[in-house]
């Protein structure tokens, strides 16, 4: 049996290996839900959103530009316009609040994470966009695309994410209006609000940068500052 001071001895020399971090497993990357959406006569006519199950999300759009119009972030830095001069992208990434995630999350798993097709195949329906869902973790993978689903967790995964795109629009919009057309501000502000109390928007903590922008313009309408200070408090935004 060894001494004490022996055993002493052999547990400093193991400490190392024993206090070691241990690498990541695989099993636990974060889980990823994309939706993409392909709708040539609509604006814009493309975008994806591409939600972790941890971390930030990020959205990307694309459509027909205007003939006067730059790239300009939230944060007023302007991109290169000679390029792409007929495409009007837009780049951002943002924090969804948890419950918001976790509902994305708990709606994929109800829909079978989209292992299977989830397009009714019906006939006679109007083209809304080609839409496609995926959904991958270390386990599983998933995909599907449709232009509309007779399954319950989809329709509604569906409706909480196009709500989630047109509020980033929105932002994308009051951007551009901030940095060309200032008069034009309070109506869509007005129409922003009005979409908010009817229950069509999510997430307007996502485009709090440019909310603020304009709320500290004094070269802004009152009428449009006011209107942006309210979208900010109702959504909980401080």
């Amino acid at each position: 049996m060894p001494r004490p001071f022996q055993s002493v001895c052999l547990l400093l020399l193991a400490w190392p290996l024993l206090s070691t971090t241990p690498a990541v497993s695989q099993d636990e990357a974060p889980a990823v839900v994309t939706f993409t959406l392909d709708f040539p006569s609509s604006q814009p006519e493309h975008y994806s959103l591409r939600i972790p199950s941890g971390g930030e999300a990020r959205y990307q759009s694309s459509g027909r530009a205007s003939a006067d119009s730059d790239q300009t972030d939230f944060h007023g830095k302007n991109e290169d316009k000679d390029k792409n001069k007929d495409n009007d992208s837009f780049d951002l990434t943002f924090t969804l609040a948890p419950e918001t995630r976790q509902k994305i999350f708990d709606l994929a798993t109800k829909a079978g994470y989209f292992q299977k097709t989830v397009d009714s195949h019906r006939k006679g329906l109007a083209f809304t966009g080609t839409k496609t869902l995926a959904y991958k973790d270390a386990q599983r993978a998933g995909e599907s695309t449709y232009n509309y689903s007779n399954t319950p967790a989809v329709q509604e995964l569906t409706t909480l994410l196009q709500s989630l795109s047109t509020t980033l629009e929105f932002g994308h919009r009051l951007q551009y209006d901030h940095h060309y057309q200032k008069l034009a501000l309070n109506e869509e502000l007005k129409r922003m609000e009005e979409m908010a109390h009817s229950n069509q928007l999510i997430e307007v903590a996502a485009i709090q940068p440019i909310l603020t922008q304009i709320i500290a313009d004094p070269s802004v309408i009152n009428i449009a500052r006011a209107r942006a200070q309210r979208l900010l408090q109702t959504s909980g935004v401080h």
